[in-house]
């Protein structure tokens, strides 16, 4: 017998979810304003609605202090998501305060193109200013 999961239950949780941690390595060029960015094809997470998958393509673009983001970790913090029911627009912003308060960039930014879905592809953007 298939129970079906509640997956929207969990959006009331969101910001307190367990989820792995985001390594940093130590940025020997603090003094220096610069730009990081990466991407991944390889997003997956539940649609809470439908139980089905979703699949993004994640853009991070930030400017880092004394810290940056050990990309190793990073993905297995991705990871984590492929068995989580969370809306788009959850997932992103969640995304983006863990990432920022691993590293405590200067600003940072994260976009999500998600696959289309019943015809309509959806993207959300999101930023954080001054972390300091």
């Amino acid at each position: 017998m298939n129970e079906k999961i509640d997956y929207e239950g969990l959006q009331e949780k969101i910001r307190e979810l367990e989820l792995p941690k985001i390594d940093v390595w130590e940025n020997k060029y603090p003094d220096k304003e610069y730009v990081v960015r990466f991407d991944t094809p390889e997003f997956t997470c539940i649609c809470p609605r439908t139980g089905l998958p979703d699949f993004a393509h994640l853009f991070v673009e930030y400017s880092p202090g004394k810290w940056c983001i050990e990309l190793k970790s990073f993905k297995e913090y991705m990871t984590a998501y492929r068995d989580i029911g969370v809306f788009h627009e959850h997932a992103v912003n969640r995304m983006l305060d863990d990432l920022a308060k691993s590293c405590k960039p200067r600003w940072m930014k994260l976009k999500g193109v998600f696959n289309t879905r019943g015809g309509i592809t959806t993207t959300v953007e999101a930023e954080i200013k001054s972390r300091g």
